[in-house]
């Protein structure tokens, strides 16, 4: 498989046959989709049932599998960001697993789960782990900086502000409800 290793950009669509494959499928099918909004590669690598977990994903996502839960989650995220760039920094292959490292960057420019369109550049870091089984990722779990991404977007306070203490006062009146509430 040829690669250009100034921008990492590959013209040749991964076979992932042989476990040595499986990497560079993952990397190729991360950043073609978010990076140009192509799916040829999701259609190819995702089975049809597959699960995917990310603890941030939206409630209206969580019911579908396969190819389609990338897909959406992509169209959500070009929408709100035109000019996304996702790069995946490091990768590592172990069994049927693999690991991506990555970091995703663009201008809030569309709604994004309700939030109206900041103008402001947001970069979020991530790693996403797929597991694969016959030529097929059949589940991946991702875990990314929302909280970072939130605050760049105006939805969360910056840290060390005064909204910021203001919301861990209210966090801890209600960690005190909760507790009476538990123990009743």
């Amino acid at each position: 498989m040829s690669s250009d290793a100034t921008t990492g950009a590959d013209h040749t669509s991964p076979s992932p046959t042989a476990p040595e494959n499986l990497a560079e499928a993952s990397r190729q099918l991360l950043e073609r989709s978010f990076n140009d909004g192509t799916f040829e590669l999701a259609d190819q690598l995702i089975a049809a049932d597959a699960v995917n977990h990310d603890p941030a994903e939206l409630t209206e996502l969580r019911a579908l599998r396969g190819p389609e839960v990338l897909k959406r989650t992509v169209g959500l995220y070009r929408t709100a960001f035109p000019d996304v760039r996702m790069t995946v920094d490091d990768v590592i292959a172990a069994g049927d697993k693999v690991v991506l490292r990555w970091h995703s960057e663009g201008t809030h420019r569309g709604e994004l789960a309700g939030l109206a369109p900041t103008g402001a550049h947001g970069s979020v870091t991530g790693i996403s782990i797929d597991q694969w089984r016959d030529g097929k990722v059949v589940e991946t779990w991702t875990e990314w900086d929302n909280l970072g991404l939130a605050r760049q977007l105006g939805a969360a306070p910056p840290e060390g502000s005064f909204g910021e203490k203001l919301g861990m006062g209210v966090q801890r009146v209600m960690a005190r409800w909760m507790r009476k509430k538990n123990q009743a």
